[in-house]
């Protein structure tokens, strides 16, 4: 099959695809169409099927696996596909390992990486939090290591949370290299929790959407009750330590308009939440690049960024 990260403006595709949405819609000009994104492996693709009625469109529903036939235009500097021909496909047409994404980077060497710099806490307290989840429990682990980070902005892939989590943990590394007045065991402690909650926000792949409880109640609270679970079951585990633990997840996207209960009132929650944010939005650039192909400098505005993006030169 042609993989969805190879695909170039003006590929004609004929092959079979993940659809992870569908919804209808209605263009200015009254007609309607329907959005769907289309997934694999490698990525997602936009999608528009322009004429819904034509006898070439199949019934199909999100989550279904979908012959399709389609040409691969730009708009706006990024890729998408216009829908021809679609159908759902058999079950001998596909494997389903081919439409999840993965992250490129060794699951396993990831997890042995994360817990490395764990062996850097001390606090005992801490340490035995640590251990509770990220050694002992098995089930968590699994989970743990197959999670995605996000639904789409940045990670969302199978080992995206793992990722994630590695990469804010290594940039709080070096924070308390350069400030050392940082206290390193609660940084680290919180940077290895502060996504957890994100195990019950979102479902599992395919899926990868969000929970009623996600919904609800959101990743971060879900994160520091869990924590906060953790802690009660640890014997003397001390009570302003569990509160500054908590803090720090419950303030780590910042800003209350960007979902934390709480702005950081500690060192260690705004070092967490510098840390959460470029690890989040390198990531981010990253795909836009990638989903932007080759051959573009200029890829056009991203309202995430609220700027016109471009590729730097490259010497």
């Amino acid at each position: 099959m042609k993989f969805i990260e190879a695909f170039r403006e003006g590929d004609k595709v004929n092959d079979v695809y993940l659809c992870k949405y569908k919804q209808m819609a209605t263009a200015k000009n009254g007609k309607a169409y329907e959005n769907v994104i289309l997934q694999d492996k490698t990525g997602t693709i936009d999608a528009k099927i322009w004429d819904p009625n034509s006898s070439g469109i199949g019934e199909f529903d999100a989550m279904d696996y979908v012959f399709v036939t389609g040409d691969v235009t730009s708009f706006q500097g990024t890729l998408q596909m216009s829908i021809k021909r679609v159908r759902k496909a058999d079950e001998s047409e596909y494997v389903a390992a081919d439409y999840l994404p993965v992250s490129e980077k060794n699951i396993d060497e990831m997890y042995g990486a994360l817990m490395q710099y764990m062996k850097l806490v001390e606090n005992p307290y801490l340490q035995k939090l640590i251990q509770m989840y990220f050694v002992d429990n098995e089930a968590f682990i699994e989970a743990f290591k197959k999670h995605s980070a996000a639904k789409t902005v940045h990670h969302s892939f199978v080992g995206g949370l793992l990722e994630h989590t590695l990469g804010v943990v290594r940039l709080c590394v070096f924070y308390v290299e350069q400030y050392p007045y940082l206290n390193r065991d609660l940084l680290l402690t919180a940077a290895l929790f502060h996504d957890v909650g994100k195990l019950k926000e979102i479902s599992n792949f395919p899926e990868n959407d969000y929970t009623d409880d996600g919904q609800l109640l959101g990743h971060i609270v879900m994160g520091s009750e869990l924590v906060g679970f953790g802690c009660r079951h640890i014997k003397n585990f001390p009570k302003r330590l569990i509160s500054e633990l908590q803090h720090c997840i419950l303030a780590h996207h910042g800003e209350l308009e960007f979902g934390s209960p709480k702005k950081p009132a500690l060192a260690e929650a705004m070092a967490l939440n510098y840390a959460d944010n470029t690890d989040a939005k390198l990531e981010t650039m990253k795909e836009i690049l990638k989903g932007a192909g080759e051959g573009h400098e200029w890829i056009g505005f991203n309202r995430l960024f609220e700027s016109n993006l471009r590729r730097s030169t490259q010497l």
